[in-house]
């Protein structure tokens, strides 16, 4: 037996209220409408729910009985409303983002604290991988959305280009006699070079660079993170591939100094990445409009 949802609520107003003026009032129909709908129930079931009395309406055993029911219901269903107005208002809810180690301190950070001061009731997940990896927690619904390099050639996947970055190779004062120097490839790989030991996008990108120039790229030094690839230059360990933007104060300072080529390196492109013709959340939402 299927009655209509509305048969019910009207069942719920008149028990709660035992009055069908009432029940008419609160749910903003005409007090006939009320009766015909309980007739319509009471017919279904083929039983009685209401005694009428001069001071409006009681119900039976059996109406009682269907009433516990009803009124659970009724709560759910109101907790689920408040609820979904409350992610729709970003009064509630989750963000989950994926993206490396990098982008989320030198890039997505001011973003983050930005979105968190004005959403704070919105729980935010920081999935950390290269992008392959990110590609994987996005097409396995582990995340909302990703930040990676592009380009992202993928029919699922939709990429919106966000800025630009630029690599660069530094070195810090060990190697102060390169500072004004400009290098060929093959120069450079006369001294040792660091580069992130995961496979980023970045590290496909400058070895296949020097592959078109018939070189092969080989780090003496490889790190698990960006922390590293700059402490490392600092230190004089070698010559670090970066991005520009994420060592602009260690450039400005002079703890490191760019190394100068005979040939240009490409920049290199951020992309918010979401699932193609999949809905967003009204959070996932916000936070792509915030950082454009």
């Amino acid at each position: 037996m299927a009655n209509n949802y509305e048969l019910y609520k009207v069942f719920y107003w008149a028990a709660k209220t035992g009055s069908l003026s009432q029940a008419a009032k609160a749910l903003y129909i005409t007090q006939p409408s009320v009766s015909h709908a309980i007739k319509q129930l009471e017919d279904s079931f083929g039983i009685t729910l209401f005694y009428r009395t001069s001071k409006g309406v009681s119900l039976t055993r059996e109406g009682s009985l269907l009433y516990s029911y009803i009124e659970q219901s009724q709560i759910f269903i109101s907790l689920a409303e408040e609820k979904m107005a409350a992610l729709k208002n970003l009064e509630s809810g989750e963000l989950r983002i994926g993206g490396s180690d990098s982008l989320f301190k030198h890039y997505l950070l001011p973003y983050l604290e930005e979105y968190h001061e004005k959403y704070p009731g919105i729980r935010l997940h920081l999935n950390h991988g290269t992008t392959p990896e990110v590609i994987t927690f996005l097409k396995e619904g582990r995340i909302d959305l990703g930040v990676v390099r592009m380009p992202i050639v993928d029919p699922q996947l939709e990429v919106r280009e966000s800025i630009q970055l630029q690599d660069c190779f530094v070195a810090g004062a060990r190697y102060e006699e390169l500072r004004n120097r400009k290098l060929t490839l093959s120069e450079l790989l006369e001294y040792p070079v660091i580069l992130f030991s995961r496979n980023s996008r970045a590290r496909m990108t400058i070895t296949e660079l020097f592959n078109s120039y018939g070189y092969k790229l080989k780090p003496e030094i490889e790190v698990g993170s960006v922390d590293l690839l700059i402490e490392f230059a600092r230190r004089g360990l070698g010559i670090s591939y970066v991005t520009r933007e994420f060592v602009s104060q260690e450039l400005e300072d002079g703890s490191l100094f760019e190394i100068q080529l005979d040939v240009e390196i490409p920049p290199s492109h951020l992309g918010t990445m979401i699932m193609r013709n999949m809905p967003l959340s009204v959070a996932a939402t916000r936070f792509i409009e915030m950082i454009g």
